[in-house]
């Protein structure tokens, strides 16, 4: 998989825009974004564009690597700083990052795939480790993100963080 590391505040078009034509034109494409902000206004527009990681420009090299191979298999990134700010300033009570509210409960297994899903793994990853196929992890995501009313991979890992779902 091809792999850039994309930053938000480039001259021109900038990042978001640069990451949104680039994955249009190369859909295997995986980006990661750097940003020395971490605020949600300058990370969620990167998220929308189809960056799969999110790193500050402070980070060290062992964590540059981590998210490197995190979003090189299929997985997503996000630095702890980053999760850390997102889910103090997640609103309380249910509330998904989506805006919907907890729904249903997950079912079994869906439990067993959430925290690989927290942890960055792709759904081949997760597939293997569960011994199912990536075509089962595929639904269960699905499920799941229909039950917590989130929207993507980055809302879900929030949400579950925020209602101690999983732990960081």
């Amino acid at each position: 998989m091809p792999l850039v590391f994309m930053d938000i505040d480039m001259p021109g078009m900038g990042g978001v825009e640069a990451t949104r034509r680039a994955i249009e034109g190369w859909p295997e494409l995986r980006v990661v974004a750097l940003s020395m902000h971490g605020d949600r206004e300058f990370y969620a527009p990167m998220v929308e564009a189809g960056a799969k990681g999110f790193l500050l420009k402070s980070s060290e090299f062992g964590e540059v690597a981590a998210a490197a191979q995190a979003v090189a298999r299929g997985g997503t990134y996000f630095s702890p700083e980053l999760m850390a700010a997102l889910v103090e300033a997640m609103p309380e009570g249910g509330e998904a990052a989506g805006g919907g509210v907890w729904r249903e409960a997950l079912s079994e297994r869906e439990a067993e795939v959430l925290p690989l899903v927290c942890e960055g793994l792709s759904n081949h990853e997760i597939a293997e480790r569960l011994f199912i196929s990536k075509r089962t992890v595929d639904k269960h995501r699905a499920n799941i993100l229909a039950k917590t009313g989130c929207k993507n991979t980055v809302s879900l890992v929030i949400y579950s963080v925020k209602n101690k779902l999983v732990r960081i």
